[in-house]
């Protein structure tokens, strides 16, 4: 089974929660593919330096000079930190964004009424290349970064990036791919008041019913929307809370 993890700001901003999920990924003896976000971070760095930030929709609006933010955020401060504390654990891994090796390229997004600046679209995953990194026994710690093969870096969704590599692995390897997304709720929620309604496993044809009776909606939308996606391909998605990586808890989606 090869894991693609996928943590956000709030796993990162929390170093008890952190530790946590670092040890549950070092404790699965095999190498894995992190893909971490890290928003708050890049928010504060860029106001430390009197950058400006606009988002749309939870999605972080880039000029260029908050592409120089997100790129030192991302792909060096947390990014590099991570790393360093996996190899404290025993952990072979290597930090990288999707310009690196070309392991992620996207185009720049297009939308009719919004310009999100550098933001990019993944289209292409070369799983080749992550599966020969996998087999000489190194783990991947994938910042939110990717590049258009034309030498401009974009700054790109995490949970899209963890999603999209996840689906060319499953391509590449059948379907021994399970892809997990941590956060800060124990699952998808039947009641958002109550945090123990956790669904324990949703089919691919309930989603549309979930969402038209409110059950999924606002900031788990997209989760499940890039969710479902790559349960079609063949992966198997859980959404966890982040202290429960490595057990059965959350909600599975097949």
């Amino acid at each position: 089974m090869i894991h693609v993890i996928k943590i956000g700001g709030g796993v990162i901003d929390d170093a008890a929660l952190m530790q946590q999920v670092l040890h549950a990924c070092a404790s699965m003896n095999a190498p894995f593919i992190l893909v971490h976000g890290g928003g708050r971070i890049a928010t504060d760095v860029a106001a430390s330096l009197g950058i400006s930030q606009t988002m749309v929709d939870g999605r972080r609006v880039t000029d260029a000079d908050t592409l120089r933010v997100v790129t030192m955020t991302y792909a060096g401060l947390i990014n590099k930190g991570i790393v360093a504390q996996l190899q404290s654990l025993g952990v072979s891994s290597l930090g990288l964004c999707g310009a690196d090796m070309d392991l992620l390229r996207a185009i720049k997004r297009e939308h009719p009424t919004i310009d999100y600046g550098f933001v990019g679209d993944v289209v292409k995953v070369d799983a080749k290349q992550i599966m020969q990194l996998q087999s000489a026994g190194i783990s991947l710690v994938v910042a939110p970064l990717t590049h258009d093969g034309r030498g401009q870096l974009l700054n790109t969704n995490a949970d899209t990036m963890a999603a999209e590599i996840a689906k060319a692995l499953a391509v590449q390897n059948g379907e021994h791919v399970q892809l997990t997304y941590l956060f800060d709720l124990p699952g998808v929620l039947r009641d958002v008041t109550n945090l123990e309604s956790v669904i324990a496993e949703i089919k691919i044809d309930q989603v549309e019913q979930l969402i038209a009776d409110g059950t999924i909606s606002a900031g788990m939308l997209p989760k499940i929307t890039m969710a479902i996606d790559a349960a079609r391909s063949g992966v198997k998605v859980r959404i966890q809370h982040a202290r429960d990586l490595g057990t059965q808890h959350g909600t599975l989606i097949q």
